[in-house]
């Protein structure tokens, strides 16, 4: 993963948001990742971020043991029809909720696969490139949703 997040760091206009105690981000962000098209440094008010890594269990959100030691989820956003491409799968479509601790898998986010989410934990060599090339692939798009809005910066 941290190869991984070296690579987005280095994207022409990405912002990483990457909060740590004390800095009054809420408590169940610290340890999390998360990135935006933001060419001028500022968290942008009305885009959530294209792609996230997240280190634990959230509420509502365990399905990936990720409070296990080394278990780190990648998040990225890639729409409907590059989602379906990938899991074969309609976003839309009502999938049971399934307890996936598969590493270096591409797979329906478990909670955001309706909005065009996919996730992988544990990114490694099956997934590296196609995970950088998904990357590359949100960071466009939310600099094209940002100069559609004329808030490309």
């Amino acid at each position: 993963m941290d190869r991984i997040l070296e690579s987005v760091r280095t994207f022409p206009g990405v912002l990483e948001l990457a909060p740590v105690a004390g800095d009054g981000y809420p408590e169940i962000a610290l340890g999390d990742h998360f990135f935006y098209w933001a060419p001028d440094g500022r968290v942008p008010q009305r885009e959530q971020s294209y792609a996230t890594v997240v280190t634990k269990n959230l509420p509502g959100d365990t399905t990936n043991d990720l409070d296990l030691a080394d278990r780190r989820r990648l998040n990225i956003h890639v729409g409907a029809e590059l989602f379906t491409e990938l899991t074969g799968e309609s976003p839309r479509t009502d999938a049971a909720p399934a307890h996936f601790t598969a590493t270096d898998v591409v797979f329906a986010h478990p909670v955001y696969r309706a909005q065009g989410w996919v996730s992988i934990v544990n990114p490694g060599a099956r997934t590296y490139e196609s995970a950088l090339t998904l990357l590359r692939t949100a960071h466009d798009a939310a600099r094209r949703r940002a100069e559609r809005r004329g808030t490309g910066r």
